[in-house]
């Protein structure tokens, strides 16, 4: 993706974040129920979310951690910062890119992304991102919706995927698990649902890492 694809789709979320949490609601609770609790439940200690948008999670995260979140949308951070205000939470929000998190390595116990990989250029260098800044022994915590084992729903999701992807950016076919593997992350808890079009992940960075 060049800068100017970048520009131009932090500009499509940009107007998109003051509805967005209005026309996300009713699809979220259909396709992913308590998939943000699940997510955020396990998160310990000092805890990264990328993409963190309008602050969806924050309700789900238990009390004790401590919270950074980055997104490249100011606007959804503007959002995330009155959320997190109405919550009473401490969260340390900064403006970033997940391909190229501004931290250094080993940083966190815990990095959390949901409904966020689907949309990120180059998911790859961002899973690897995720592992570099995660101590050895920490957590990655996943939920987004990945393309179906069923050919038909599949077929269907890439005919939607060409809409998706040229107005926001949004993939519907794409699959985390095979390349958080690839990078050696261990996997903790798996679980498909809906007709296998979602998927929650619970994975760990070994704690040495020649493992």
């Amino acid at each position: 993706m060049t800068e100017h694809d970048t520009q131009r789709l932090r500009g499509l979320w940009e107007r998109y974040a003051p509805r967005y949490d209005r026309e996300i609601g009713w699809c979220e609770r259909v396709q992913f129920g308590d998939g943000r609790a699940w997510v955020c439940d396990k998160a310990e200690g000092e805890v990264l979310e990328v993409a963190i948008g309008t602050g969806r999670n924050l309700p789900y995260y238990p009390d004790g951690i401590r919270l950074t979140g980055i997104d490249f949308s100011p606007a959804m951070l503007g959002i995330a910062r009155r959320c997190a205000a109405d919550l009473g939470r401490s969260v340390d929000l900064r403006e970033g890119d997940a391909q190229q998190l501004p931290f250094p390595d080993a940083s966190f116990d815990t990095v959390v992304c949901t409904l966020s990989l689907c949309g990120i250029a180059d998911e790859r260098t961002a899973i690897a991102e995720m592992y570099r800044v995660l101590r050895p022994g920490g957590t990655l915590l996943l939920l987004d919706h990945i393309g179906s084992q069923h050919a038909l729903i599949r077929f269907g999701q890439r005919l939607l995927e060409k809409i998706t992807v040229r107005t926001i950016g949004d993939y519907q076919t794409r699959r985390p698990l095979p390349i958080v593997q690839s990078f050696g992350f261990v996997v903790q808890e798996q679980q498909r649902l809906k007709a296998g079009t979602v998927e929650r992940l619970w994975a760990s960075k070994p704690a040495n890492e020649s493992e």
